[in-house]
């Protein structure tokens, strides 16, 4: 009697542990969802009347740059961005640059997708590698029928999907700002990287005022 009592405690734990695994595997958003998901929130922003006119502009943006936070890895983006440079940075220089990096990045993007408020976002593919790479095809189609591509590399962090990688027409934003950073590194040095970083940081805070 003791022994099939065990058993059943057993399976019952099983149980537990399985129906518990199952309900964070329906709750993690796939890569089309999550995108799909900061891309609404963005626009609803700049649809939003509070948030229209140049005198809202840092309001705005400060919105919209909460909503790319959720979803954007801007670690990961500034470890790609500076190659092989990352290793030798202390751990101060890493924070300072994930910071200076997230500013410019979230101005790239912001600037870019501020046009499109009124145009239609068409999500046109889903591909998953491993079930830990993911890139997510959108296209946003305008007034006049042109066509914008803007593609998501995202990765599985063990709970959810972030992004790493936007490309927009093309252009990959970690891969052309690794260029730049390399040869500012490679002809200066990454203290003089960092210099012109704060100084671009600078110009776009009082364009912004």
């Amino acid at each position: 009697m003791k022994e099939r009592l065990n058993r059943m405690k057993k399976l019952i734990m099983i149980l537990l542990i399985f129906t518990f695994t199952i309900s964070i595997a329906f709750a993690v958003l796939s890569p089309k969802e999550q995108i799909k998901k900061t891309v609404d929130e963005v626009i609803n922003i700049l649809k939003d009347p509070k948030y229209k006119g140049k005198n809202k502009i840092q309001q705005r943006r400060t919105a919209l740059r909460t909503e790319i936070g959720k979803v954007f890895d801007f670690e990961e983006m500034s470890k790609r961005s500076l190659g092989v440079y990352w290793k030798e940075r202390t751990s101060q220089e890493k924070k300072e640059f994930v910071e200076l990096y997230k500013d410019l990045l979230e101005r790239s993007y912001i600037e870019k997708i501020e046009s499109y408020t009124d145009e239609e976002v068409v999500y046109t593919d889903e591909k998953i590698e491993n079930s830990k790479y993911s890139e997510v095809k959108t296209k946003i189609i305008t007034k006049d029928k042109k066509e914008i591509p803007i593609d998501y590399r995202l990765y599985f962090t063990g709970k959810e999907w972030k992004v790493y990688d936007i490309v927009i027409e093309g252009v990959s934003l970690v891969s052309n700002y690794r260029s730049q950073f390399n040869k500012i590194i490679r002809n200066h040095s990454y203290q003089e990287l960092v210099k012109r970083m704060k100084i671009k940081q600078t110009e776009e805070l009082m364009r912004e005022k």
